[in-house]
């Protein structure tokens, strides 16, 4: 498509992801309109020929299409609030990183405003996007998304539609974030307990990487059982788990080490293995932290 008729785009937020944005969009032609608070963050990108809104209000009005990433949606419903009558008949894509609730909200205030709004997650770091490795995740009116899907192709990679619930797209952003997360939170555990053993990382890593190999067959495996409901132990039970759960808790109190983590880990092993579940299969697992969440005394990590 020539660059003249691609649709203009307006970009609010120019951190490393939404300066990444309006990098893409600029290299796929379209008309990009940028603002930021700190309005020097968008030289780059004027120099490539973006152009800068001194308002919100004016960066709303020159597109049909505005994207906003910032740091969280209290944030963006600051933004966005006084550009409410300007972004009137126009489509906010909301692709900043907060909870399903919250985005819940959000699409909730765009429709008291005539916005139309679309939830998105982008599930890859800043320097994939415009490329083939880019994934975003989008959630909200079908129609929306069918109008808007040609330019939000160009951010690269896939772009995939996960239905017309607002908060989908945040919940498979928080899902996966636990995951990449609670992951990287258990290799520096390990790090500072081999240090402590004066094993150095270096050394560890081959055998680390070793361990996170096994993990995809194991991910499908308890989807698969998760599904099914079929918690029959092939190779090790939740027994087993727990006792080497304790064996790390026990090696790490040695070193004065941080083993909360862990210790909730092991904490919901135990109540699974109280529930009578204890010569299940490790997918048992999800049930024993949902009954942790409903019975924890303090826990409350929701703002207002």
């Amino acid at each position: 498509m020539p660059d003249h008729v691609r649709p203009p785009v307006t970009v609010l937020g120019l951190g490393p992801m939404g300066q990444a944005l309006a990098a893409a969009l600029l290299a796929a032609g379209h008309p990009t309109t940028v603002w930021n608070r700190t309005a020097a963050r968008a030289d780059p990108l004027v120099a490539r020929g973006a152009r800068l809104a001194t308002t919100v209000d004016e960066a709303v009005r020159a597109s049909p299409l505005t994207l906003a990433c910032v740091i969280d949606n209290a944030a963006v419903r600051q933004i966005v609030e006084p550009a409410a009558v300007a972004l009137k008949g126009r489509t906010l894509v909301n692709l900043t990183a907060d909870t399903p609730r919250r985005a819940r909200t959000m699409s909730e205030w765009a429709g008291s405003h005539g916005v139309d709004y679309l939830d998105g997650a982008i599930m890859t770091p800043a320097p994939t996007i415009g490329g083939p490795s880019a994934l975003v995740l989008y959630s909200g009116p079908e129609d929306s998304w069918q109008t808007h899907r040609p330019t939000l192709a160009h951010l690269g990679g896939s772009a995939d539609w996960l239905g017309p619930e607002p908060g989908r797209a945040a919940a498979y952003d928080i899902a996966l974030l636990d995951v990449f997360w609670s992951a990287m939170s258990g290799v520096a555990h390990a790090f500072a307990l081999a240090q402590a053993e004066r094993i150095s990382p270096t050394v560890l890593a081959p055998y680390a990487r070793g361990i996170a190999e096994l993990l995809p067959d194991l991910v499908d495996d308890m989807a698969r059982r998760l599904d099914t409901d079929e918690h029959t132990a092939d190779v090790s039970a939740i027994a087993s788990a727990a006792t080497s759960m304790a064996h790390i808790i026990e090696a790490a109190v040695e070193h004065h080490l941080d083993v909360g983590a862990v210790r909730a880990a092991h904490a919901a092993a135990l109540r699974a293995i109280s529930a009578g579940h204890g010569a299940d299969d490790f997918s048992r697992m999800p049930q024993a932290y949902a009954v942790g969440a409903s019975t924890s005394p303090g826990v409350d990590v929701v703002a207002p």
